[in-house]
């Protein structure tokens, strides 16, 4: 796991046109370009704004020359909130290894502690068990149901929602 750079943007398209098929039923619908290199690197791009304004942390899963998943840390909020959203996925050939859960602990290690956040929330499809079976492996309890809380392939969707408290440390003065 490594932060994302603009140099992601092609393998980040191949990796996104690899998955597809395994990505639909848990994302937003995506235009054509978004499967592209240049598409890529517009998001790429983005994402590095964000990430220098200090609302955003993105990190790429990289091996074998190419990258296998991804894991965001986006709406991040300082204050007396210091929370995030998690997002993540892994690549087909590479579920049920344990990368997702691994790389959501770390991630959680890199919010607590270098970050300093006090908190991160993370929402599934309530039919995306793998995805709830990550969470709770990673320590995440669930904290209720939200209905037509995403708009996904196609459709607003119900999600359940998880959180993980970092650690009870006081926000800087």
């Amino acid at each position: 796991m490594r932060p994302l750079t603009q140099a992601d943007a092609e393998p980040l398209a191949r990796a996104y046109v690899r998955n597809r098929d395994h990505l639909r039923p848990w994302e937003p619908e995506r235009p054509e370009d978004f499967f592209t290199p240049a598409g890529q690197a517009a998001r790429v791009g983005d994402r590095l704004r964000e990430q220098r304004e200090g609302r955003v942390l993105a990190l790429v899963l990289a091996g074998a020359g190419r990258i296998v998943g991804t894991m965001t840390l986006a709406n991040i909020v300082m204050g007396p909130f210091r929370s995030t959203d998690l997002g993540y996925w892994v690549d087909a050939e590479h579920n049920g290894r344990g990368l997702a859960t691994k790389a959501v602990e770390l991630v959680c290690e890199l919010a607590g502690e270098h970050l300093g956040l006090h908190r991160i929330q993370a929402s599934t499809l309530v039919g995306n068990l793998a995805s709830q079976r990550v969470l709770g492996k990673a320590g995440f309890t669930p904290i209720g149901m939200a209905p037509t809380y995403l708009h996904i392939d196609g459709a607003w969707r119900d999600c359940l929602l998880f959180q993980r408290i970092l650690n009870d440390r006081r926000p800087p003065l």
